[in-house]
């Protein structure tokens, strides 16, 4: 068995490396179990099929990689474990680049994760996604809608 915290870290880790992929349903087996909301209360989704749909609707992937072309960067992780073993919370930052074509290289968001875990069947899973936006930049290579239509859940 290998650190709880490891193992965290790493589910975190592997949510930016879906977006980045282009793979929402990878994103909503991910988050399959987490209720999904963003700090202004705009935006609550529970579901895997909700949480995809989130992702097509919002987020543009460009049709010669299949990806929206960002690169997602979390850091500093702060894993607390519950004393019983089965639970954990984790503090995150995130910063998302992006390039195109038409757009060079360039911080376009930057903010922080707040989750919640639980441990199921010997695995880590994610019950709770929490995103903050401290700061924005262009967006509009990213987001198919603007941030808040985005945070309403693409309406």
């Amino acid at each position: 068995m290998s650190d709880p915290r490891t193992e965290i870290a790493n589910r975190i880790y592997h949510y930016g490396e879906l977006v980045d992929a282009g793979d929402f349903a990878g994103v909503a087996r991910l988050l399959a179990h987490a209720r999904v909301r963003d700090a202004s209360g705009q935006l609550d989704l529970r579901g895997a099929d909700a949480i995809e749909q989130l992702y097509v609707r919002t987020t543009r992937r460009y049709p010669d990689t299949g990806t929206p072309k960002t690169k997602h960067l979390i850091t500093n992780l702060i894993v607390e474990l519950d004393p019983g073993g089965a639970r954990a919370a984790c503090r995150s930052h995130y910063t998302v680049l992006q390039q195109t074509d038409t757009l060079p290289l360039q911080t376009i968001i930057a903010g922080r994760y707040q989750h919640q875990l639980e441990r199921v069947a010997g695995e880590w899973r994610i019950v709770e996604h929490v995103f903050f936006v401290d700061l924005v930049g262009d967006l509009s290579h990213h987001l198919l809608v603007g941030l808040d239509a985005a945070r309403r859940g693409g309406a």
